[in-house]
């Protein structure tokens, strides 16, 4: 599976007999502008959105430097990773 997030203001390309032979699947995600996270802060400040089910670990500040490199393994099952300071 190839997942692309992000925007390029050119064209993106890939060697189309290779996508196939590998029957990969193509997952994409449109960029997200300055107003689309002051729109979903104030659902979650509402109280319309939980998002504490996303949050899959959790580190204080000083954990950080022992826990960063473990949270990267797909095994960590890492979804959303707070850092308290």
């Amino acid at each position: 599976m190839l997942v692309f997030v992000g925007l390029v203001l050119g064209e993106v390309a890939f060697d189309d007999p290779a996508f196939h032979k590998k029957e990969l699947t193509l997952l994409s995600s449109r960029h997200a502008v300055a107003k689309d996270f002051v729109r979903i802060i104030q659902h979650m400040e509402a109280g319309r959105i939980d998002a504490a089910p996303w949050i899959t670990h959790r580190a204080a500040a000083e954990q950080w430097p022992e826990v960063f490199e473990s949270w990267l393994h797909p095994e960590a099952g890492l979804l959303k990773g707070m850092v308290s300071f």
